[in-house]
């Protein structure tokens, strides 16, 4: 893809998995992951960890946003190259 390509809201995919854009800047993009969530809460003193799948993170809500619950990625020049509209 070509960062012309892109605009908030849409979705495209790498080689690590599928991204929905949430910020376009001079040069670079900003997306969320959404096809894999991993959660990490700490009961009674251990640390649990979740995955949730893009319908299930969906429906808890963990792509609202901004400011979204998730980590968002910077996509420079070279890795928007690599990238694939969904």
């Amino acid at each position: 893809m070509k960062h012309i390509d892109f605009q908030i809201g849409c979705e495209f995919t790498n080689p690590a998995g599928r991204w929905r854009c949430t910020d376009v800047g001079t040069r670079t993009i900003v997306a969320i992951r959404i096809d894999l969530v991993e959660t990490r809460t700490i009961v009674d003193g251990h640390p649990i960890r979740r995955y949730l799948t893009q319908e299930e993170a969906e429906l808890e809500g963990w792509f609202s946003g901004p400011p979204y619950a998730l980590l968002e990625v910077v996509f420079d020049e070279d890795s928007i190259q690599e990238c694939q509209p969904a």
